[in-house]
């Protein structure tokens, strides 16, 4: 009998730690899901988790676990497919070290990812963003912290796990100001600054005095801000500016809501989309087409371009000089 345990182990250290060199989120992300699926499949088999064999976590064990996810847990169809392609993968490696298990093997990674309704995309518009960045009160170091780290947010377009590891040696304040983040993939690239950024980043680097390996922005005890702190300041500052624009009220804003908002400025100012694309660290453009759908005025010139029904077809010719003259009185 073949035990899970080896091949979770080996799946673990070799393949993902010494072969991919998978990052620190992805590894979390998969020890919390096969956490759930072993303590779940002990739970049914009535088995201790060390004693589970790959037959037990066959595919209608492994479809009861996405559905307890779903009822039990309240987990969204995302993140339920998100789960079930860390176990994809886990799968496809045991299929390199137990062919005699591919039947059941097979059948796990048969089953498909759930469809579920994608929300659509949230931006603010100019009056929300500078709402928002009025918020914080910039007579204290925490506000002008804040206001440094929404408008750099806002006007770089950053992922928030790209903001939150900003170090003072990734930004670059001369000429061609720029920050370097490392995006999805490990992927670095560089994102220009525009001089308001500038402007605000350079005071605040003075003011922050610290060494080039110093998080760009702190918390009060010099450690880096979280995720989860900059959703929290956002919904507090969201709060605050929703007293001067209401209409943030009815918008559920996260730290995502300032990437979108970074891309709709750049559609707005008719930056084409493999530039966007490229500025934002989009691995495939297909993710970038979602501002150009997005955008309201491209699809007002499409409906200015259609000729009103019931007009005749033909080429279209100028009237006469005259006639149009005449009737311009």
């Amino acid at each position: 009998m073949t035990l899970i345990a080896p091949t979770l182990q080996a799946w673990f250290t070799d393949r993902l730690i010494t072969q991919r060199d998978s990052s620190p989120q992805t590894i979390a992300a998969y020890r919390d899901t096969l956490r759930l699926l072993i303590q779940f499949a002990a739970e049914e088999t009535g088995k201790q988790p060390c004693e589970l064999d790959i037959d037990d976590l066959d595919a209608p064990l492994i479809g009861s676990f996405l559905n307890h996810l779903e009822k039990d847990r309240g987990n969204s169809a995302r993140t339920r497919n998100a789960r079930l392609a860390a176990i994809h993968s886990l799968y496809k490696y045991a299929a390199l070290r137990h062919p005699e298990h591919l039947q059941t093997i097979g059948r796990v990674i048969a089953i498909p990812f759930k469809r579920y309704e994608r929300p659509g995309l949230t931006y603010l518009n100019l009056d929300e963003i500078k709402a928002l960045l009025a918020a914080p009160d910039r007579s204290t170091w925490l506000g002008r912290r804040d206001h440094a780290m929404l408008l750099l947010a806002v006007l770089t377009g950053v992922r928030v796990t790209e903001l939150v590891t900003l170090t003072i040696a990734d930004v670059t304040l001369g000429a061609g100001a720029h920050i370097k983040v490392q995006g999805k993939g490990r992927k670095r690239r560089s994102t220009t600054l525009t001089p308001e950024t500038v402007a605000v980043l350079r005071q605040w680097v003075k003011e922050l005095a610290g060494q080039p390996p110093d998080p760009l922005f702190p918390t009060r005890q010099r450690q880096p801000i979280t995720r989860s702190g900059v959703r929290q300041l956002l919904t507090k500052y969201t709060a605050i500016a929703a007293t001067t624009c209401p209409s943030l009220n009815d918008t559920p804003i996260s730290p995502h809501t300032l990437r979108h908002t970074n891309a709709m400025l750049l559609r707005a100012g008719r930056i084409d989309i493999a530039t966007i694309a490229l500025w934002l660290g989009h691995q495939s453009i297909k993710t970038t087409y979602t501002y150009q759908h997005a955008d309201p005025a491209l699809k007002q010139e499409a409906i200015d371009r259609i000729a009103p029904l019931g007009t005749k077809p033909g080429r279209y010719r100028p009237s006469d000089a005259l006639l149009a003259f005449l009737e311009a009185l």
